[in-house]
């Protein structure tokens, strides 16, 4: 399933480089370049990544780049902001990717994770300006953002900067009408501008791939032959102006279900939109913590709390019930790191979470799960 962007036939399926496989904390290059080598010999060739993937350009240099004809695939980086004082910071940056990368140029460079904070510091240090240079000296052939806020400063942004040839927008079933992401509107407004998009979480994480919470039986009773996530897919791949779908793919087999799914496409009928409906009101419907594991928030903790493993394992009790696998796990992240209950409230994490979520006040209910449960400390 492909369509011509940019005078190339791009798969609608793309490689989201955020959650490659490791081995004792070390990238696994031997199932990784199993997992490129599938994805580029089913016709897909777009690979999406950024500078503060905890390494992951160093891995496609490795997996991808130098394994590989230049011309056979695109790669999208992106340039974070968190990190820059001066324009200067902006320069090193992006070399320092195309070291990671082992390449001279990028076939797609964006503003990462835009919102009314970074698009005040993107105007303040010239970040515009950089991006459109490095297109005129063809280091980045294309350019863009991905953009985490509402619709209507989405409206206003792309008014103000029609230079943006590509956006990365979180879209999903389950986030499609929510009131704090806002997908559809997102989607509606940067067709309103007619600027192509790539998709990020479509999945939501790994939410929707779930085939033992409630909502993925009841997908699996709908249709047993056919994996969680191709409904999320589906979902989305028949939506015009759509470019590519990415997925974070850490296994062969996520890898070989995803092809299966877009090579045998088919939109989703009344029937199964309505079965999404469902899904939909049985997830709303459960106490859990919408964290997608995207980490955005690690990084700014001054007690270094594994924030994103904490809420993962409290929504693994919330879904699956099985406490005694959480009571272990709970002890076992207890040896390495710090616990919920030492955060001091600052709020920076939440500052940066995509999600918007409360994370002050969930971690504090991890720790009631805790002590309620007596899991060991």
């Amino acid at each position: 399933m492909a369509e011509q962007y940019f005078g190339k036939n791009v798969g609608k399926l793309g490689y989201g480089n955020m959650r490659l496989p490791k081995v004792e904390g070390k990238f696994d290059f031997a199932a990784t370049d199993k997992m490129i080598d599938a994805f580029l010999a089913a016709g897909y060739t777009y690979f999406d990544t950024c500078h503060v993937y905890e390494e992951s350009e160093k891995a496609l240099g490795e997996s991808l780049v130098k394994r590989y004809p230049r011309e056979t695939y695109l790669i999208n980086t992106k340039l974070s902001l968190l990190p820059v004082h001066s324009a200067g910071d902006m320069q090193k940056q992006f070399e320092r990717s195309l070291r990671r990368l082992q390449t001279d140029y990028v076939d797609f460079y964006f503003l990462h994770s835009m919102n009314a904070r970074y698009l005040e510091k993107a105007e303040k240090f010239g970040a515009w300006e950089f991006l459109r240079g490095l297109k005129e000296k063809g280091l980045a052939r294309h350019i863009g953002f991905s953009f985490h806020d509402t619709p209507e400063l989405l409206d206003e942004t792309l008014g103000k900067h029609p230079e943006t040839e590509l956006i990365l927008l979180q879209l999903n079933y389950l986030d499609w009408e929510d009131p704090n992401i806002q997908s559809r509107r997102l989607y509606e407004t940067a067709r309103k501008h007619n600027v192509p998009m790539t998709v990020m979480e479509p999945c939501k994480g790994g939410w929707l791939s779930s085939e033992t919470s409630e909502s993925g039986k009841l997908l699996k009773a709908a249709n047993p032959e056919v994996s969680a996530s191709s409904w999320a897919f589906r979902f989305l791949a028949g939506l015009d102006g759509i470019m590519s779908i990415l997925s974070g793919m850490g296994a062969i087999e996520e890898v070989e279900d995803n092809i299966k799914t877009f090579s045998d496409f088919r939109p989703l009928n009344e029937e199964e939109l309505e079965t999404i409906k469902k899904a939909v009101d049985i997830i709303n419907s459960s106490p859990t913590i919408p964290c997608t594991s995207c980490r955005y928030c690690s990084p700014q903790c001054p007690k270094k709390i594994m924030i994103p493993e904490y809420l993962h394992l409290y929504n693994n009790y919330l879904i699956h019930q099985n406490l005694d696998a959480c009571q272990h796990l709970y002890y076992m992240m207890g040896l390495t790191g710090v616990r919920p209950h030492e955060c001091i409230k600052c709020g920076a994490c939440e500052k940066v979470c995509p999600q918007r979520i409360e994370i002050a006040s969930y971690l504090e209910k991890v720790t009631e799960w805790q002590t309620e449960w007596q899991v060991g400390s």
